[in-house]
């Protein structure tokens, strides 16, 4: 190994050996530029730490940057640091936070957390097709505000509020919990980024006596969809806690809506009414598959095309599937059901002290509801003319 005073200009003058080989730089203790028999060259600092010869590579950045750099690892290992250890790890955090992005995050919540939610296939869709593409390789590093806003806007202008909104809430959630379980990381998303005003745009929408007449003769087939329909009628169940059933959840006259699918979170008992079992048992079980209302018996239907056909059909316009939820409700009132029951009925939770003290199932309650509910459907479905009795006049 050769040791001269360094210039940059003796640097770019040293040519390859067959082997490779060190020059030092007399100008900076520890400094030696190696050439390669490439011709390559690059500028290590050789020290000790802790007793232990060590080797930084500094490359090939010149011979006064090399300097500099040299300088400052050797006060790294006066000050008890070593500078190569630092390199390293400032090299796999490097590594780490590119490999760390949007989707590797997103993919990681749904592994942890997937099992716990309601509604984790929607999740995966709306990140596979709408978050993924777009924003899925962005390194959280680097991931800003600005990031989910420009995102939203194009989500928002292709799919409409509602779909931005819920990209919205599923991110905001992913990036809450990660900011739970990290020390370095602040979710970039901030209160008012919404699209959707779900208090302005609240349904209020009931299906009126001769529209459901409409509806309800409509779907006298046993097509799948038009027995989703009188079942949700006939439930007050929520629609896609209907459009999933299976087969299993059904025992003799109740179904039993695990907490996995149930938004609350609770195991809910639904007692059936008769109308309710015996259209269940006119359901067809498709190929032996386990869902109730589904054209292959294996996965849940698709809903707008046959909603779409069932409107022309009935001639009635303006209603969802969730307004039969909101109908079942009004009718239990109608036919006089107690407020608490028709609550339970619907699979609310009774909140405050009375949710917590009283543990009774309401089962019979329930019972009771239902078949009042079946009821007043088959009044307003089959109504009975009024029987007058004319009298006779004296004369």
């Amino acid at each position: 190994m050769s040791r001269l005073a360094l210039t940059a200009i003796a640097a770019d003058k040293l040519r390859p050996k067959p082997t490779r080989y060190e020059v030092a730089d007399s100008g900076q203790r520890g400094l030696k530029l190696v050439i390669f028999p490439s011709g390559q060259k690059s500028y290590v600092v050789r020290y000790r730490f802790a007793g232990i010869k060590r080797k930084l590579t500094l490359g090939d950045i010149g011979l006064a940057a090399a300097r500099k750099a040299a300088a400052a690892a050797l006060y790294e290992v006066h000050e008890g640091r070593d500078p190569a250890e630092a390199k390293k790890d400032a090299r796999a955090k490097a590594a780490t936070v590119k490999a760390e992005t949007v989707q590797w995050l997103c993919e990681q919540y749904l592994k942890r957390e997937g099992a716990k939610l309601r509604t984790v296939s929607d999740r995966v869709r709306a990140f596979e097709r709408l978050v993924y593409p777009a924003i899925g390789n962005v390194p959280l590093a680097v991931l800003r505000r600005s990031h989910i806003v420009r995102h939203l806007d194009d989500i928002q202008d292709d799919c409409g509020d509602r779909m931005a909104d819920l990209v919205l809430t599923y991110l905001r959630r992913v990036f809450n919990w990660h900011a739970a379980r990290v020390d370095d990381f602040n979710s970039p998303i901030v209160r008012g980024m919404g699209r959707y005003n779900s208090k302005e745009r609240a349904r209020s929408r009931v299906v009126a006596d001769d529209e459901l007449r409409k509806i309800w003769l409509a779907t006298e087939t046993s097509q799948p969809f038009h027995s989703l329909v009188r079942f949700l009628l006939l439930t007050g169940a929520r629609r896609n806690e209907a459009r999933r059933l299976p087969w299993s959840e059904i025992d003799g006259g109740a179904w039993t809506l695990p907490s996995s699918r149930n938004k609350v979170k609770v195991d809910f008992v639904r007692p059936l009414s008769r109308a309710a079992q015996e259209l269940l048992q006119n359901v067809p079980r498709v190929d032996g598959g386990p869902l109730v209302f589904s054209s292959d018996g294996h996965r849940p239907m698709s809903l707008a095309k046959p909603k779409h056909i069932l409107d022309a059909a009935c001639g009635v316009a303006g209603w969802t599937l969730h307004d039969c939820r909101r109908t079942a409700r009004t009718l239990m009132s109608r036919a006089g059901v107690a407020p608490d029951h028709a609550e339970r009925c619907l699979g609310h939770r009774i909140g405050g002290v009375r949710g917590v003290y009283d543990q009774h199932k309401y089962h019979a309650e329930m019972q009771h509801a239902f078949e009042a509910l079946a009821t007043q459907i088959e009044h307003i479905v089959n109504p009975r003319a009024d029987v007058v009795t004319p009298l006779r006049r004296k004369r």
